[in-house]
């Protein structure tokens, strides 16, 4: 199970609890726009509420605005700085447009000079507000905590996921009486307006230290509470996953990471490019002058904020309070509404630091819809600064959370929250555990997890996966396959995992067995890894593809393009052991007894000593393996039995050996190899952002082509990353070799500014793969006879190829996010178009969940 498992598994655990407690929610909703009486331009950033409620939403760079509630509130309220107030009467239940106008006042701000005359084009120059913002970023340097000697403060870290848009009565309802005592605990005091339903909260307290010279910091988890979501969903995975969407804000880092976009802050280096400013009033506050600065995108559809920011006019031009919102026209899936909230506090030198940190977001798959709210609240106290800690207390402890953080007793989070929990909130960990306790809800979670993830669960074991059920390809013709793993259920140490499959069309059977034992006590999926695995499989692979235990054995994959008769059947004895450790880097090394045999139209074929062609039925080889791998701030989707990685801007090193040993466990060749990779996933700003990979490798020694690297490539209508889409399969080999894949995605940074574009929500991708290489003499097998001959056709055309001097190439542009999920691309080879059965051109599509 992947990340995308992960993905579904979670939004059907959602959609479930939802769909028991509701269909969708009849409520009331009020939209239109707000104008200036005098001039009918549209205002941005006017409150509207209902009345008695407090605060609500705010209209966006166009006046716009959208509010709904479960209550029976019969009057609206807009207000706006320099504007009468507004009461406007609406119809509880209902869905209503309604436009106002709101009407300006006369008054007179300390030290704002107001003008008359011809309403001016916005622009950069000779603007206060441009001077002003300059001024922040001119000292922002000093206003981050990184530029103190030595940091310390205390953390709070709450993130809270409430379902939304529920109906009031619906607790009532005789068909959901045995949810009621989940549907009776509401919170409506965290966000005015709302009437929220907890189903989901995580509490973690930690002590952090900084020292800037030598740089070292270190973060002390004291105690960590989450609830438990029993065997189906990770507990540790959806904590992951929800942090990574609702990341951190740091405003005076260049780009903020939310719902996995990467947002321009407005106070970065560049922003006085993409944003407009506005000096909309001077306030005090504790004694300190601050001035209100309102900013809004020049183009509302970039990945950009809007909202408000408070500077301090004491010298230090820090931002003492700020609301980022983003407006509904930016390409965002599911996301409803967005808005951060961060407030400062004054250290004892006069400077400012982050006390308060607060994201919600509403998130939906349609408007009106029952949605899930979330929210994460990081409260930040005890901040001492320039206080030197022993070396000890700064050096890198263990990142794993103790197991005495996590069964912290009641009485040390009432002692010990920074922060308050509402009623809702507090009963949220026992709600949770009584619905997981109600066999019906289980038995429907593990129903769900089978279509989202592809095993049914037993408990101890899990049996699938389900997609490669069954299969055919033209060797094996129609292939069934059963297979399953055991759980942590069953062992924390020891670990098996099987499949069978059998082939009408050749009448044989295939298997894999493996039995994984964990050297640290914990689960072999959990990092850090530290296991031992033996494996024994018997299948049929397609050469340059890994044999893996799902591989090519999927129904969705079982179709493909052009002639697709070469595959190898490969029986394998291995041996592995797996440790990482808490820096990220990683070692391996392994044993394997392989032996190939030609199957479908391939053929292993040589010419001995007498000239004579000899035809050979095995390749027998054994090899030991060696890999080097460092990903510096990794972090994982973890899920009980599986984990992906969480996509960060640093580089990913890996190293792999390869040694041939002949005459070992019956290996026929002696020969070494060497590849090298690094993977780089590039923020771009507005550009979106850029997956990188750049690959190098080397064969020492003289072997059969299928030795050789095998350039990955792809037969089948899906687009593969990995893959070179149109390239056919076995159709380069090389000794030696370099490669590199750039895949871009723009985020709708063009598609945007197309009105038939912008409304269907489509986004732009492009990719690049290239790879140069070629074969040595040593491995030349024209040079060579008593090498295998490559492969050709029964007609005589050649299959497989040594690349020469000009290398493979292919290109794609593509359209991704079409329904949300789908992406197509149209590849474009730019090489070797004069070989056999190529296409220049082709369509692929593939499936993906983001934001």
């Amino acid at each position: 199970m992947n990340f995308k498992h992960f993905c579904y598994k979670l939004s059907f655990f959602i959609f479930f609890l939802s769909f028991n407690i509701t269909l969708f929610a009849q409520t009331t909703v009020v939209s239109g726009t707000v104008t200036d009486a005098s001039d009918n331009k549209p205002l941005p950033f006017v409150t509207v509420s209902f009345r008695g409620t407090g605060a609500g939403v705010t209209t966006n760079s166009r006046g716009k605005y959208s509010i709904s509630t479960n209550k029976s509130y019969n009057q609206l309220k807009l207000s706006s700085l320099g504007y009468k107030n507004v009461f406007v009467a609406i119809t509880p239940g209902q869905e209503q447009v309604l436009n106002v106008k709101l009407f300006p006042v006369a008054q007179q701000l300390n030290e704002v000079e107001v003008t008359s005359g011809k309403k001016q084009k916005y622009s950069n120059k000779d603007n206060p507000a441009v001077e002003l913002i300059r001024k922040v970023i001119e000292n922002k340097e000093k206003n981050r905590p990184e530029n103190y000697s030595f940091v310390e403060y205390r953390e709070y870290d709450k993130v809270q996921f409430s379902l939304s848009n529920l109906r009031d009565k619906v607790s009532d309802k005789k068909s959901l009486s045995q949810y009621k005592f989940l549907l009776d605990n509401r919170d409506t005091t965290t966000v005015p307006g709302k009437s929220l339903l907890p189903i989901f909260l995580d509490e973690k307290l930690s002590q952090y230290y900084y020292r800037k010279n030598p740089e070292k910091e270190n973060t002390i988890t004291l105690g960590e509470k989450t609830v438990n979501f029993g065997r189906d969903i990770d507990n540790e995975g959806i904590n992951v996953y929800l942090k990574n969407i609702y990341f951190k804000v740091d405003i005076y880092s260049n780009s903020i990471l939310l719902i996995t976009r990467n947002f321009l802050s407005p106070i970065a280096n560049s922003a006085p490019l993409f944003y407009k400013y506005f000096i909309t009033d001077t306030i005090t506050e504790n004694n300190v002058k601050l001035i209100e600065l309102t900013f809004v995108p020049r183009n509302s559809t970039d990945v950009l904020f809007e909202g408000k920011i408070y500077i301090t006019l004491d010298g230090n031009y820090a931002v003492q309070k700020a609301e980022l919102t983003v407006n509904k026209n930016i390409n965002l899936n599911f996301v409803k509404s967005l808005r951060t909230e961060l407030e400062f506090e004054q250290n004892s030198d006069g400077r400012y630091h982050l006390s308060k940190s607060r994201t919600l977001a509403d998130l939906g798959l349609t408007k009106m819809g029952l949605s899930v709210f979330g929210m994460r609240a990081i409260t930040y106290k005890n901040y001492v600064i320039n206080k030197p800690q022993p070396d000890t207390i700064y050096a890198r402890t263990e990142k794993m959370v103790p197991d005495e953080a996590r069964h912290r007793s009641d009485q040390f989070w009432s002692q010990n929250r920074l922060d308050t929990l509402s009623t809702a909130e507090s009963k949220t960990y026992k709600n949770i555990d009584s619905l997981m306790n109600m066999k019906s809800f289980k038995l429907t979670l593990d129903v769900l997890a089978v279509i989202a993830g592809g095993y049914l669960n037993f408990g101890k074991i899990e049996i699938g996966p389900t997609g490669n059920f069954y299969a055919f390809n033209p060797v094996e013709g129609f292939r069934p396959q059963f297979g399953g793993r055991t759980t942590t259920e069953f062992s924390k140490r020891y670990y098996f995992n099987t499949y069978a499959a059998y082939g009408f069309k050749d009448e044989r059977w295939k298997y894999f067995l493996s039995a994984a034992y964990s050297l640290n006590d914990k689960s072999i999926y959990k990092f850090p890894e530290n296991y031992i695995m033996a494996s024994v499989q018997r299948d049929i692979t397609i050469p340059g593809q890994d044999l893996q235990v799902t591989g090519e054995n999927n129904f969705f994959l079982s179709f493909k393009r052009g002639n697709n008769y070469v595959y190898l059947y490969d029986y394998s004895y291995r041996l592995d052991y797996i440790h990482e450790f808490e820096n990220h880097f990683s070692y391996s090394f392994g044993i394997n007894r392989l032996t190939e045999s030609p199957a479908g139209a391939l053929y292993f074929i040589n010419t001995g000593s007498n000239n004579q062609t000899n035809n050979i039925n095995n390749l027998i080889t054994t090899t030991f393996t060696a890999g080097l791998r460092y990903a510096p701030h990794e972090e994982f989707y973890q899920g009980k039995i599986y984990r992906s990685p969480v996509t960060n801007k640093y580089p990913v090193f890996s190293l792999d050996y390869t040694d041939g040993l002949k005459s070992t466990f019956g290996g026929q060749y002696n020969y070494q190899k060497l590849r090298a990779r690094i993977d780089k996933h590039f923020y771009l700003s507005q550009l979106g952002f850029a997956d990188v990979r750049l690959e190098a490798g080397r064969l020492f020694g003289e072997v059969p082509y299928p030795l050789l690297n095998i350039f990955p490539a792809n037969q089948t209508y899906f687009y593969d990353i990995y893959s070179y889409n149109l390239m056919n399969f076995l159709e380069f080999v090389s000794d030696h070799y370099e490669s590199i894949g750039i895949d871009q995605h723009f985020n709708g940074f063009f598609f945007n500014k197309i009105p038939f574009f912008k409304k269907l929500k489509w986004r732009e991708v492009a990719s690049f793969k290239a790879a140069y290489g070629g074969l040595t003499n040593e491995n030349n097998p024209s040079l060579h006879p008593s090498l295998y001959q490559f492969p050709v056709t029964a007609t005589g055309q050649p299959i497989t190829y040594a690349m020469g001097n000009t290398p493979y190439m292919e290109g794609s542009v593509g359209i991704e996010n079409i329904f949300k999920i789908v992406r197509i691309d149209l590849v474009r080879r730019f090489t070797y178009l004069d070989h056999p059965d190529v296409s220049p051109w082709g369509l692929r599509v593939s499936f993906q969940l983001v934001f």
